[in-house]
């Protein structure tokens, strides 16, 4: 899938665009009064997954037609597989149920499909408010100053399971590097992984920076700082990253390696926003789409997640939907096992 910048930023005016008109559709909308609706978190408490799951069971009611009650339910497990399995399969389909998707929900799919019992593009994508990297952060007292140190150190990362970006992305540069790098799983989530850094069961991780910039700010500031970003994948540079942190897609020159890479990059775009299951009513998912739009539109959602150190990229759900289809549908065999191969081994 060929991604530019017109493609990345295009959700944007769409969206205000939807915002604008979205007062028409809700004459149309379903009535939610007195209404539950229930966003599920693919992981523990206290990451970016679930921080925007708080601001959208805030938001998003506003501009339902009774403003109805959001709750969250966290169901983590196996790198958040559980969470999607459950959610494509079991979930229903009443609209009233919706999930902060796994932002690699492409990638996992394709490289494992005996593992991810769904089809990405059978979610009804409700739209998204942020896009990001995937970055790697090494503890300063490790010794790795850059990823070349890796050619001669090893490197213990810390992430929740093997379906994870986590574990993906710093497993896909061990493979493109043959560098010494292990990853611990089980952690639930990106907090507690980056718990485990700080006691020192491991030096590195890999989570998107706003995982970074908005739990511990105060790791990467002073003369001898606590950590550093020594790498980052993704579709374009993230903003808030200074230029030094090379982007994978640029230390890489084999066509293959450049093709894995990008379809890893991919999840950047796909951020963090709402998806329902296969199989709820057009209708129903016209009108979330029309109130997520117009909650992407509000300087108070805008404010709230400021307040929490958050970002605001938004795009359309209908976007999105194009993404997650083009994205499976163009992915060739031989570029997913190739991606496959490097992050688990042939």
């Amino acid at each position: 899938m060929k991604i530019t910048t017109k493609t990345l930023f295009t959700g944007i005016a769409a969206g205000l665009a939807l915002a604008a008109s979205a007062t028409v559709a809700s004459a149309g909308m379903k009535d939610y009064t007195g209404k539950t609706l229930k966003i599920v978190i693919p992981y523990g408490p206290g990451g970016t997954y679930d921080k925007y799951g708080v601001a959208f069971s805030n938001h998003l009611g506003k501009h339902l037609k009774g403003n109805p009650n959001i709750i969250l339910q966290h169901m983590p497990g196996a790198g958040g597989a559980k969470a999607m399995n459950w959610f494509a399969n079991v979930a229903p389909k009443d609209g009233m149920t919706m999930i902060v998707p796994l932002d690699n929900s492409v990638t996992n799919q394709l490289m494992r499909p005996k593992k991810m019992r769904y089809d990405a593009r059978n979610f009804s994508w409700i739209g998204s408010s942020n896009q990001t990297n995937v970055v790697m952060v090494v503890r300063t007292d490790s010794g790795i100053n850059n990823l070349a140190d890796l050619k001669t150190k090893k490197l213990i990362g810390s992430t929740s399971g093997k379906n994870s970006s986590g574990y993906l992305n710093p497993m896909l540069i061990r493979g493109l590097f043959d560098y010494n790098i292990k990853m611990v799983t089980g952690y639930k989530g990106s907090s507690k992984s980056i718990f485990a850094m700080e006691q020192g069961e491991s030096q590195m991780a890999a989570f998107n920076w706003l995982a970074w910039a908005s739990k511990v700010p105060h790791w990467f500031k002073g003369d001898k700082p606590f950590a550093k970003a020594v790498a980052q994948i993704g579709i374009f540079r993230d903003p808030d990253l200074p230029k030094s942190v090379p982007m994978i897609s640029d230390l890489v020159s084999k066509d293959m390696d450049k093709k894995a890479v990008g379809f890893l990059s991919v999840a950047g775009l796909l951020g963090r926003g709402l998806a329902l299951p296969p199989g709820v009513d057009k209708d129903i998912v016209a009108g979330l789409r029309a109130a997520y739009d117009k909650m992407n539109a509000d300087p108070a959602f805008a404010a709230d997640l400021k307040k929490r150190k958050l970002r605001l990229i938004p795009s359309t759900g209908a976007k999105i939907q194009e993404i997650v289809n083009s994205a499976v549908e163009d992915a060739s065999p031989e570029v997913v096992k190739h991606a496959r191969n490097l992050i688990f081994g042939s």
